[in-house]
Order: C-alpha cells, then sequence, then structure tokens
C-alpha cells in the first residue's frame, strides 16, 4: 500500500469533470487500495479520485465498518428533507462552511468487484456521498453557499 499525493485547491485537476470506468483493471484495484490508505492515513471519511490526480469516476467512502469503492455512482434519489451541516475538505485545508445536502439518498454504483450495488444511505453516509461525487463532477464544497 501507499499514500497518495492529495491535491489542494487552485489545481485544475480539481475542476475538471471525471470519466466513467470502463473497465475494473488492476490498476483501478491498486488504485481503491491506495485510496482508502490515504484516506485513511488523513482522518478522511471520503476520497474522490481526482483528489489523488485521477480523472475517473470513483471515490472511496470510510463506512465506519469499512471502506466502500464506488465506481461511476449515479445519485438516483434525494430527499425532500435537507440537512445542515458542516463540512470540510482535504483538498481544501481550513475551510470548514455550513452546507445543505439531501438528507438521505439512493445511490446505483459498482463496487470493486464489479457488482451493481443499489442502496439507501442517510445521514452523514449520505452527505458525504453527496460531497464526494460533488468532486466528481469538479465541484468543491468552497463553490457551495454557506449556510448561516
Amino acid at each position: 500500500m501507499s499514500r497518495l499525493e492529495i491535491l489542494k485547491e487552485p489545481s485544475p485537476i480539481l475542476r475538471q469533470k471525471t470519466a466513467k470506468i470502463k473497465a475494473i483493471t488492476p490498476e483501478v484495484e491498486r488504485l481503491i487500495i491506495d485510496m482508502v490508505e490515504t484516506m485513511k492515513a488523513n482522518d478522511g471519511v471520503g476520497l474522490a479520485a481526482p483528489q489523488v490526480g485521477q480523472g475517473i469516476r470513483l471515490c472511496t467512502i470510510n463506512t465506519g465498518e469499512g471502506a466502500l469503492a464506488l465506481i461511476n455512482a449515479k445519485i438516483l434519489w434525494k430527499s425532500f428533507r435537507k440537512e445542515i451541516e458542516e463540512e470540510g475538505c482535504l483538498s481544501c485545508p481550513g475551510v470548514f462552511k455550513n452546507i445543505k445536502r439531501a438528507k438521505s439518498v439512493w445511490v446505483l454504483t459498482k463496487n470493486e468487484h464489479n457488482k451493481f450495488i443499489f442502496f439507501r444511505a442517510h445521514g452523514l453516509f449520505a452527505r458525504v456521498i453527496q460531497h464526494e461525487l460533488d468532486h466528481l463532477d469538479g465541484k468543491l464544497i468552497t463553490d457551495k453557499p454557506e449556510i448561516k
């Protein structure tokens, strides 16, 4: 395992929309392992591929029960109910903002075993997924309005 360098704003890679992953190659499998190690080493709850210089639709989430890789993930539904919570980002050190996000989401994704999974996430888990998928579309918390 190796720890990867986390890119910081204003790196242009953080602003690019990512490409779909066509196949889970040994390189993608290795990247997932390295991203999980990097996320944990930096006390992160999520990490998106652009944050480590890779322009692909991949993120890892620390669920508390282990790491989950989301490949080509899509949010298919967001709850009408929203929550306002403080967020930080490994790519925006020292920046913390109160951000409004859906309280729960339904997600369709592939995992590292190339299997489709469909699940509902609530609370912090849903927030982290929304945050990481923003990264895959080139959006950062600095782009979000702060809710007072």
